[in-house]
């Protein structure tokens, strides 16, 4: 099976993470098949907006962090290399989206964390469930949210960035609704037909319009946004080579607490 399923509903479009076996975390062929979508659907005419969803329980779970221990194993300089790599993929996943000219509707049902929590923040609009959590807990791994920070202190102010990466606590859609991350609350059984109504929604008025207000408010207003990213990344990826990193990424995949040495 494809790491994504496209499916044109015109004046709409959807894209479906299918990795629902490892909560669609975003895997390096994940991350390239979503930029493979966004530049398939960016020349597809008959789309006006686009709706990004995720197959199974999760909408996803952030990075692939099995992958990322195992990149990390690697030879020291290939390692570092490797990691910048993904980072900076990821990073550029996020302005693409940012960029992307069509309205974009996260469609959140289950766990949306760490960078699948980015995914959120990069869409225009977020339907949740009433089963969606919004969380950003890779420091609970040795990391730090090198993507989530920058988007979040966007789209919701220093403030709600702060509380989501310092304690990595997920929060309910209600939460995430009276804080402006989500836009609407819904049930699992509804969530497409909710975004795809906000989709409705927003192409209304000629395309022209709609990108023109997307360059405004995520290139214009938010000029140093992408700069924030790219500084994000590099950050991460420097955070995936210490000790504390090592050990939380081998904890993970042995399914125990990390134990940390400081």
């Amino acid at each position: 099976m494809s790491d994504v399923t496209i499916s044109v509903h015109a004046p709409g479009s959807t894209i479906v993470m299918n990795r629902s076996q490892s909560g669609n975390a975003l895997s390096r062929s994940l991350v390239q098949s979503l930029e493979q979508a966004f530049d398939d659907l960016h020349q597809e005419k008959r789309v006006r907006y686009v709706i990004l969803a995720g197959s199974g329980s999760h909408f996803c779970t952030g990075m692939d962090l099995k992958e990322l221990h195992e990149i990390r194993l690697q030879e020291s300089t290939d390692s570092l290399h490797a990691m910048y790599e993904d980072w900076d993929r990821i990073a550029e996943l996020l302005q693409k989206m940012l960029r992307f000219p069509k309205p974009i509707i996260a469609a959140v049902d289950g766990d949306a964390l760490g960078a699948g929590l980015a995914l959120a923040l990069a869409a225009d609009l977020v339907v949740g469930t009433n089963r969606a959590r919004f969380g950003a807990p890779a420091h609970l791994h040795g990391l730090i949210s090198g993507l989530v920070a920058p988007l979040a202190a966007f789209r919701l102010g220093g403030s709600i960035a702060a509380r989501l990466v310092l304690t990595g606590e997920p929060v309910s859609v209600g939460l995430a609704h009276s804080w402006g991350l989500v836009t609407q609350e819904t049930t699992s059984d509804h969530v497409w037909v909710a975004a795809d109504q906000l989709g409705q929604s927003c192409s209304a008025g000629p395309s022209e319009a709609m990108q023109l207000t997307k360059r405004l408010l995520n290139e214009s207003i938010g000029e140093a946004l992408a700069s924030h990213l790219t500084i994000g990344a590099g950050m991460g990826a420097t955070a995936c080579s210490t000790e504390s990193a090592a050990e939380g990424l081998r904890a993970f995949t042995e399914k125990r607490p990390p134990v940390w040495s400081k």
